[in-house]
């Protein structure tokens, strides 16, 4: 930041706006060589520096964010009232700024308390899963989980966090072949071979389009003491499937108990970058910070995964000219064309973003909101760009195409490979989920203070105590591997996970 006053912060010398940090009054002076409010602007808002002629481009962060629809006067407000989104070119430049990475040596990269599988792999809880092929048998999975759960036998197994139900709304009425097929299927074993799971119970009805057969091979799957397979016809209705399914637990939950936590290097951390509830302060505060968390993971050898596709819209250049090739930046753009004719066929448009909520806290078109979001990726080099649900593979900073709905594109982040959620909010979304537990990042203190039963991090102190954003991103580091080691984040102590599974369903319903 160059200019941190009291009430207005300018990000960039090439701004005509600034953001104000507290509610301004007519008359209250910006700062130091700028002009004073000329109305009221609620914090967050943008506010200009300077007349902005109609036409002319407005710029936040060094990066065009919308243009005025009429005259702007120095000290005015500058919202959806006088501003509008706009297409305009942008210079992909692929690979012309890598940046460097000074990686930590490897006998320097702190720890975490982790459950080590046998896959090589590293959980952070340590969960049995009842996961649906279908629909249909969802009921049979939550009654078994929830009869378990309430059994006093698994009060005996302390290192097992509990059975938890993977349950959704599709899996038949869908083809059984084809982009959406593979979808699912690629979702539900990223579930179910994910490492905070210690063992898995798949459940079908027995005549859906996505059998349990095929999962087992399309994977090269078979049955053994950590994986048990049943449907509902086979074992002769509803309750019989139910007893069947917890048989299968209760022989599972020794074997799962004697999985301990062990001392793991932190680049067997995945990280999930997610922002939902954005406001204005989310570009100046805890998407930043958490950009530099995930830079610090990023140099001890871990992976952060940034998703939400409509989100990067407009800032996605930013992130093509980090990409490690031409080919890396060239499949994220793909994954813009695809989302620009996705949507023109369902009737939609991109920049229909930001929501209700966003505009309120003070973000006007989505190019501002997404310059704010890609932050969350800080400023490592662009690795891999996966599809949804595709193992990420790659060390570093890596992106996964999803929509922007924040519980669907975690179940994405999740079934790649995910196993910690950093959340960042500026409204007061309360996400949890299970089986991986989800840091909340506060964007401002006086949401933060509002909402503390429900966020980890205040990042406001950014601007309410002029703290750094890299001492903030250190903090949300020790956060991390605080949380992953086994304390409880706000989204587990309040008991969130039971509802947030929402695979992404680009198909035909049929």
């Amino acid at each position: 930041m160059i200019d941190n006053q009291i009430y207005c912060t300018v990000l960039d010398r090439q701004d005509n706006v600034g953001v104000a940090i507290k509610a301004l009054d007519v008359g209250r002076a910006l700062g130091t060589d700028l002009p004073s409010a000329g109305e009221p602007v609620p914090a967050g808002h943008k506010v200009a520096l300077r007349p902005i002629q109609a036409g002319e481009e407005i710029v936040k962060y060094g990066q065009i964010i919308a243009q005025a629809t009429q005259t702007i006067a120095a000290g005015a407000h500058v919202h959806v009232h006088n501003a509008r989104m706009f297409d305009y070119d942008r210079d992909y430049a692929y690979g012309s700024e890598v940046p460097p990475v000074a990686y930590v040596p490897t006998d320097q990269i702190p720890t975490f308390q982790g459950y080590a599988r046998s896959n090589g792999r590293v959980g952070t809880r340590n969960f049995i899963g009842i996961v649906t092929t279908v629909n249909c048998s969802a009921t049979v999975a939550k009654l078994a989980a929830d009869e378990l759960n309430r059994e006093t036998a698994t009060a005996d197994f302390a290192n097992v966090d509990g059975i938890l139900p993977i349950i959704h709304g599709s899996g038949c009425g869908m083809a059984s072949n084809g982009e959406a097929f593979e979808m699912l299927q690629r979702t539900l074993w990223g579930f179910a071979s994910h490492p905070n799971f210690a063992g898995i119970v798949l459940v079908g009805l027995g005549c859906e389009a996505l059998q349990i057969s095929f999962i087992l091979e399309a994977f090269g799957l078979k049955e053994g003491e950590l994986l048990r397979c049943f449907t509902i016809q086979e074992e002769g209705g509803t309750r019989k499937a139910i007893e069947a399914v917890k048989g299968a637990v209760r022989e599972m939950l020794p074997l799962a108990n004697q999985t301990v936590r062990s001392p793991q290097p932190i680049s067997e951390l995945t990280l999930a970058l997610q922002c939902g509830g954005s406001d204005g302060y989310s570009g100046l505060t805890a998407n930043p910070a958490l950009g530099s968390a995930s830079d610090l993971l990023a140099a001890n050898g871990g992976t952060a995964i940034l998703s939400e596709t409509p989100e990067i819209y407009g800032a996605e250049h930013l992130l093509t000219r980090r990409a490690i090739s031409r080919d890396v930046g060239e499949k994220l753009v793909a994954r813009i064309r695809w989302w620009e004719d996705y949507t023109s066929k369902l009737g939609g448009e991109l920049n229909n973003n930001p929501s209700p909520g966003n505009k309120k806290g003070g973000l006007t078109t989505i190019l501002e909101k997404s310059l704010g979001a890609v932050a969350k990726g800080g400023r490592s080099p662009l690795m891999g760009v996966y599809k949804y649900g595709q193992p990420v593979t790659t060390k570093g900073l890596n992106f996964m195409d999803s929509p922007g709905y924040d519980p669907c594109s975690i179940t994405g982040q999740v079934a790649s490979g995910a196993n910690i959620i950093c959340f960042t909010t500026g409204r007061g979304s309360v996400y949890g989920n299970k089986p991986v537990p989800s840091i909340k990042l506060a964007t401002n203190s006086t949401m933060f203070q509002h909402m503390e039963s429900d966020m980890d991090i205040d990042c406001g102190v950014i601007v309410s105590q002029g703290r750094s954003v890299d001492e903030v991103g250190r903090e949300i580091l020790d956060k991390i591997i605080e949380v992953a080691s086994g304390t409880r984040s706000k989204s587990e102590l309040n008991g969130f996970g039971d509802c947030e599974f929402v695979p992404w369903n680009i198909g035909a319903v049929m």
